[in-house]
């Protein structure tokens, strides 16, 4: 550092401009001040220069940091063929790298997990668990003939020496293949950082291919750890993207979960860590949890008797990191500068880049060739036309050369350039055997075949893009093999937190003081609630408020309903009646509630000092009930009593004032029916992509749903449910079958008996609703073949041919075939012949029987307000009139 010195400041006692200053702006001009504008400008910038250029970015050039390509430099140095300890390749490596040898260790193994430069041999680690790579003197590696292939082309290498000078070290590698992008990188340097994702070996070939054709083209990751994962935000792999990744969660039965895939960035034990800290904060419920882990994912996680598997699962992707989120970030370095650009552009860089060295490589054959053309044609000059007998005489160097530059004169017009003193002395150079054994015809056939092969040189120079696409294609086809894509993409569904956390904690209220929380265990029990939802209040007085549940809050005293609350549910109403003062009128209204702000108190009434509400009742499906209202005696009253029914009241917003139901002191409300749901059947869809049911009209409509309603799933295996439909239910792979479900109608199925080695066909209807059963016989070797949900179904019978005769295929309508027989019926008999295949046929005609359909619910007018009351009428002016 350089030494302190002294500052002058001027007469006003403040810095000049360009010198800064630590801790205060105001200077004592008795102090001596340290000066580091110089330090900061200069050693600092070096310092982060240095970490960016030499240590955490990689180059566009070859996709390397600087580490990684010495690594490479030197196992290509020590390469024999055999294996090398990874000890001896990090002490080579120290020659060029001025770091440490764990670091230099630590870089070759991210290198060798990769499984694309590096043949490993050794306990290099597990990606999947986590678990590190032994000590390198026990490790061995050697290059893969893939980066042989690729990597390396010293002729046309560009070269420097290295940090003590002693060595010379490759400035760039010369990678004939978009090596960055295949591996990814990762890096924090001073002031940025770098994240480049990997990408699919196949996939950015094919993507290279089509840019070199002039074609668009996408590229996304693709992980080692293989998972689920949702691109959709991806930007190219450009700052402000996003990549969400998930474990592949399998149910195995009612209480078992299996994991067989992790995301990217994580392993098996921080997977588990996350999970058992999840179980602990009461977000899920598990029993327990098993790793068999090995050359595969395999964990297992056990439920308690009770806890749902769907619900499991959209835990674990919301509370654990079986859901990570990944910010790619593409900052590379080019012409020693850092560049920050999409992941597209990289690929676009590299394969013009590719181009470019195939180019190189060709110039440099091509003149190799015509240099091996120039010397075999002047050899055969040299000795056909015994050239060399014109020396015999000479007895100086100068001499000799001059001879035999006379006696090529006459024969060296055919050659391609002219001869210089270099080739006449590599002609003295040839032996007498090699002159005395000489065949004219064998040099001829030489000197045709490098023809041929510079005729081939320039024609691939000629049509560098084709040749450059066939070296890609050669690359696919020897290498591609067993690198197809590993992670899946998909596009994912949000899961709100407070729908699938567990319900750890009980809610208490104290409707009196107006106090609700988790921590009134004297109090009245509300129902569970987990720590992360909202609750809704509704008090006396008509106001309303939501707030986050806490172990004690105030919220307003007079509490006549709380409950947890889903700003998503559309389908909950809230019917109410109120007294508009202290006095006045009374009022009916139906609403719902969403979108409000959280702890903020909000006024359901007419906003009039000392209302009150009479009647309340909260309604998760609509449901409007028969209400009989009882008025007080005053004055000539002459109906003290009648009936309301709020299914004759429009739902409408929670500021809306409402219909009058009387202008009289209301005595008493209570309730004669039961209210049955108002609201429409509600629309559900089933998006393939995702796997879920939803509301939003994504993928194929099921059908309308009310609430009594259900869905009708068969897998595969010859399973069948009927459930609720739920749109948190998750749905396996091998379902066939997913439809509303309508219990008179008659489910078909053709499948092959194991036991009998025959095939049965069977009608039935479902009679357990609540119970997945197998509908076909459990042996091992059983199988459905088809399963139909028509009411009239056709089958197509394919038999196979058995001793050279081939039957001819066989159409049988099911309904004729059986009858509707029990659910556990074994069927009858189809054939006894073998069938190579059996086709669903287009159904028979049927006309279905007409669904009930509800009779259209009759609203009150949208005008408020409307009298209810059978005491009062409105005339012409609108204005009350009493009978």
């Amino acid at each position: 550092m350089d030494e302190e010195e002294d500052i002058i400041l001027p007469e006003d006692g403040k810095p000049s401009e360009g010198e800064h200053f630590y801790e205060h702006d105001e200077v004592n001009p008795d102090d001596t001040i340290t000066k580091v504008t110089g330090m900061y400008k200069d050693w600092f910038l070096d310092y982060a220069s240095y970490v960016i250029l030499e240590r955490a970015v990689p180059a566009i050039e070859d996709g390397f940091k600087p580490v990684q390509r010495r690594i490479m430099h030197s196992l290509k140095e020590l390469d024999d063929g055999r294996y090398n300890k990874v000890a001896n390749v990090v002490g080579h490596t120290m020659q060029y790298h001025p770091h440490g040898d764990q670091s230099i260790a630590d870089a070759m193994v991210q290198i060798g997990q990769k499984e694309l430069l590096i043949d490993c041999q050794g306990n290099w680690g597990n990606i999947l668990t986590g678990d590190g790579a032994a000590a390198s003197r026990y490790i061995e590696a050697r290059l893969s003939k893939f980066a042989l292939e690729v990597i390396y082309s010293p002729k046309i290498t560009d070269w420097g020496v290295s940090y003590d000078g002693r060595k010379a070290e490759p400035i760039n590698l010369p990678v004939k293949f978009p090596l960055l992008l295949a591996q990814g990188a990762e890096g924090i340097a001073v002031g940025l950082s770098t994240k480049v994702l990997p990408h699919n070996f196949n996939e950015l070939i094919d993507a290279s291919i089509k840019i070199l054709k002039g074609k668009s083209f996408q590229i996304f990751p693709d992980f080692q750890t293989a998972g689920i994962a949702d691109v959709s935000n991806y930007n190219d792999g450009m700052r402000g993207g996003r990549v969400r990744v998930r474990a592949k969660i399998n149910q195995i039965d009612k209480s078992t979960l299996a994991i067989t895939q992790i995301p990217f960035s994580t392993n098996t034990t921080t997977l588990i860590d996350s999970i058992l800290k999840a179980n602990e904060k009461g977000k899920i419920k598990i029993k327990k949890i098993e790793d068999n882990t090995a050359a595969e994912v395999e964990i297992l996680i056990h439920l308690y008797p009770g806890v749902s598997p769907d619900k499991t699962i959209d835990a674990l992707f919301a509370f654990t990191a079986c859901e990570t989120s990944v910010a790619p970030l593409g900052c590379v370095i080019e012409d020693n500068k850092p560049r920050f650009i999409g992941v597209s552009e990289m690929l676009k860089i590299s394969t013009e880049r590719t181009v470019g060295l195939l180019k190189s490589e060709l110039e440099i054959q091509l003149s190799e060739l015509e240099e091996q053309w120039h010397f075999l044609s002047l050899e055969r000059i040299f000795i056909e036309n015994r050239i060399y007998r014109l020396i015999e005489e000479e007895t100086t160097k100068e001499g000799v050369i001059a001879a035999i530059d006379k006696g090529l004169q006459p024969f060296i017009k055919p050659l391609k350039r002219a001869v210089t003193e270099e080739d006449i002395l590599r002609l003295t150079e040839i032996k007498i055997m090699r002159i005395s054994r000489y065949d004219s015809n064998k040099a001829q056939d030489k000197i045709d075949a490098l023809e041929g092969d510079i005729a081939q040189v320039k024609h691939d120079l000629e049509h560098l893009t084709d040749f450059a696409i066939a070296y890609f294609t050669k690359l696919k086809e020897k290498y591609g093999k067993g690198r197809e894509r590993q992670t899946e993409l998909r596009i994912f569904d949000d899961i709100e937190a407070t729908k699938v956390v567990l319900r750890n904690t009980k809610l208490y209220v104290n409707r009196e003081e107006g106090f609700i929380g988790t921590g009134l265990k004297k109090d009245e029990y509300v129902t569970d609630c987990s720590d992360i939802d909202d609750i809704i209040v509704f008090l006396r007085d008509g106001n309303m408020m939501i707030s986050k549940v806490d172990d004690k809050k105030f919220v307003g005293k007079d509490i006549i309903h709380v409950a947890v609350f889903d700003k998503s549910d559309k389908r909950t109403i809230y019917n109410m009646i109120y007294r508009d003062g202290k006095s006045g009128p009374a009022y009916i209204k139906r609403f719902n509630v969403s979108g409000v702000t959280r702890d903020k108190l909000y006024d359901l009434t007419n906003e009039t000092k000392g209302s009150q509400v009479l009647y309340f009742t909260a309604n998760p499906n609509g449901e409007a009930e028969v209400i009989t209202v009882l008025l007080r005696q005053v004055g000539s009253i002459k109906k003290l009593k009648w009936d309301l029914d709020f299914a004759n009241i429009a739902i409408k917003g929670r500021a809306s004032k409402g219909n009058l139901v009387t202008k009289y002191p209301i005595k008493k409300i209570e309730i004669k029916e039961k209210g049955i749901s108002t609201l429409l059947p509600r629309k559900i869809w089933f998006d393939d992509t995702v796997q879920k049911l939803n509301t939003d009209a994504r993928g194929e409509l099921l059908g309308e749903f009310r609430p009594s309603d259900k869905i009708l799933v068969i897998s595969q295996t010859g399973k069948l449910k009927v459930i609720i439909p739920e749109l948190t239910t998750h749905f396996d792979e091998d379902m066939v079958v997913l439809e509303k479900w309508i219990p008179n109608k008659p489910i078909s199925a053709i499948y092959y008996d194991g036991e009998k080695e025959r095939y049965y066909v069977k009608r039935f209807l479902v009679e357990n609703e609540g119970k997945e059963e197998s509908f076909i016989t459990d042996h091992p070797n059983s199988q459905l073949e088809i399963v139909a949900t028509d009411y009239r179904p056709v089958a197509e019978l394919v038999f196979a041919k058995s001793k050279g005769v081939q039957k001819e295929n066989q159409v049988v309508d099911l309904e004729a075939f059986i009858a509707v027989k029990g659910f556990k019926a074994l069927g009858n008999q189809l054939t006894t012949d073998k069938l190579k295949q059996v086709n669903l046929l287009e159904p028979l005609p049927y006309e279905p029987p007409a669904e009930e359909v509800p009779e259209p619910v009759v609203t009150a007018s949208e005008a408020d307000p409307e009298p209810i009351d059978p005491n009062i009428q409105l005339d012409d002016d609108g204005q009350i009139t009493l009978f």
